[in-house]
């Protein structure tokens, strides 16, 4: 992680590039269709070529590359699938919309009570900024945009079955962070990529919603079975 003064020196460029991103992104979300679908596939296309980069350099023997590429395809799938799915639905945008405001809240959550309160780490070999305090607060942050979710629109969940959502949608989404900072550690590099100016890669940006939406694309299956 970059020193406060490189962070403040690079903010504009790191605000232009999100601004730039977010727009696109929930442009194609808005309009749906095969140009959601496009996006989502393109997005997932960028993370695995940043994958089996991570991969690559590890040095791994071919039958461990190849490997570990068909990993990358059986987690990426699912998860771009899912989005595309669920964007189809009777609420698409709106689910979609929920399920990015869920992780992004877990993410915001997580960064302003770690750094707020501190304390024991889930795992400094991996992650050294990860607290448990701040896993509270991506759990509070996921109850809130469920809450708010649930209200917006007149569902009426009970109130067990929201906190666990949230507190499984927040482990989940920590743990799909922690496994690409294993691999980017693994790898010696900082970022994953370079293809978002002031913000590193692709996988740097949705590591968290790729792991939700996986889980997702997991329970739908298996509510199918």
């Amino acid at each position: 992680m970059a020193d406060g003064n490189g962070k403040n020196a690079d903010l504009p460029v790191r605000v232009a590039s999100a601004i730039v991103v977010v727009v696109i992104a929930l442009t194609a979300l808005w309009l749906g269709g095969w140009i959601w679908a496009g996006f989502a596939m393109i997005v997932a296309g960028g993370v695995l070529y940043e994958w089996r980069a991570l991969a690559r350099a590890w040095k791994p023997s071919p039958l461990s590359e190849t490997l570990w590429t068909l990993g990358g395809i059986l987690y990426l799938a699912p998860a771009a699938a899912m989005l595309m799915l669920m964007r189809d639905g009777e609420r698409g945008f709106a689910d979609v919309l929920t399920l990015i405001a869920l992780v992004a809240a877990i993410d915001i959550g997580a960064y302003f009570t770690g750094r707020a309160i501190g304390g024991p780490k889930i795992a400094p070999a991996i992650s050294p900024s990860k607290t448990w305090a701040g896993l509270l607060g991506g759990i509070l942050g996921a109850l809130a945009v469920l809450v708010l979710s649930a209200k917006l629109s007149e569902a009426t969940p009970a109130w067990w079955q929201v906190l666990g959502l949230a507190v499984l949608a927040a482990i989940v989404a920590q743990a799909g962070d922690f496994f690409e900072s294993w691999m980017k550690r693994r790898a010696g590099v900082k970022d994953s990529g370079k293809l978002i100016p002031g913000h590193g890669g692709l996988f740097d940006r949705v590591d968290g919603l790729i792991a939700v939406s996986f889980l997702a694309a997991l329970l739908a299956g298996l509510s199918v079975l």
